[in-house]
C-alpha cells in the first residue's frame, strides 16, 4: 500500500462515493458534501482570479471606468433578494439575453446549419472512393427522412408515412449512439476510479 497520505485521503474518498452502492449511508452524504463544498469554494477563487480580478477589478484600478457598466448589472442580479426592488433584475437579465442571443445564433448557425448542409450534400468528389459515397448516401437519405419526420403540415400517409418511418428508425439509431456514448464516459471514470483503488493505493497493479 502507498504511504502518501494524498493517496490515502482520495481513496478514503471514493470508497464512501461507492458506498451508495449498498445504500444511502452517512459516509456518502459526508463525501457528497465534502466534494460539493471544495468545488464551490475552488471555483470561487478560480472566478476570482481568472475573470473578476483582471477582467473588472484590474481594468477600475487603471482608471477605466467604463467596467463600472458590467459591476452595476452584475450587482442587479443580488436585486432578486430584495422583493421591492426585485424587478430590477430584469434588466441585467434582458441584456444577457440579448447579448448572447446576437452573438450565439450567428455562430450556432455556422455550426449547426452550414455545416451540417455542408456534410449532408453528396458531391461528385465523393463517389471516387465507393465506400464513402454509400455512407453520403446514407446521411443524405437519413437527413431528409429525419426532417420529413418532423414535418407536420400535412398527415404522414403514402410516400411521407414510408420515409417519416425511416426517419424514425435514424433518429433511433442516434439517440441509441449518445446514450452509449454518455454509458461509455461513465464506465470510463469507474474504470479510472478502480484503477487508482488497484494501482496508486493497493500497489496491486502498475
Amino acid at each position: 500500500m502507498s504511504g502518501d497520505p494524498w493517496i490515502w485521503i482520495g481513496a478514503i474518498l471514493t470508497l464512501m462515493i461507492f458506498s451508495f452502492l449498498y445504500k444511502d449511508n452517512p459516509f456518502y452524504k459526508f463525501g457528497e458534501h465534502l466534494f460539493v463544498g471544495v468545488a464551490n469554494g475552488y471555483y470561487i477563487v478560480y472566478y476570482w482570479q481568472n475573470a473578476l480580478k483582471p477582467n473588472l477589478f484590474e481594468p477600475l484600478s487603471a482608471g477605466q471606468f467604463i467596467y463600472i457598466v458590467p459591476l452595476l448589472l452584475g450587482l442587479m442580479y443580488f436585486a432578486r433578494f430584495i422583493p421591492r426592488i426585485a424587478w430590477v433584475v430584469r434588466i441585467p437579465i434582458g441584456f444577457t439575453i440579448g447579448w448572447g442571443a446576437g452573438l450565439s445564433i450567428p455562430a450556432l448557425f455556422q455550426a449547426d446549419v452550414l455545416r451540417q448542409l455542408e456534410g449532408t450534400v453528396v458531391t461528385p468528389a465523393t463517389f471516387s472512393n465507393p465506400a464513402s459515397g454509400i455512407w453520403a448516401v446514407i446521411i443524405l437519405v437519413g437527413v431528409v427522412c429525419t426532417l420529413i419526420y418532423f414535418f407536420f403540415s400535412k398527415e404522414h400517409k403514402g410516400i411521407l408515412g414510408h420515409t417519416s418511418r425511416i426517419g424514425i428508425i435514424f433518429i433511433m439509431i442516434g439517440f441509441g449512439a449518445s446514450f452509449g456514448y454518455t454509458v461509455m464516459a461513465r464506465v470510463s471514470l469507474l474504470i479510472g476510479r478502480i484503477q487508482f483503488l488497484l494501482g496508486p493505493w493497493l500497489g496491486l497493479i502498475d
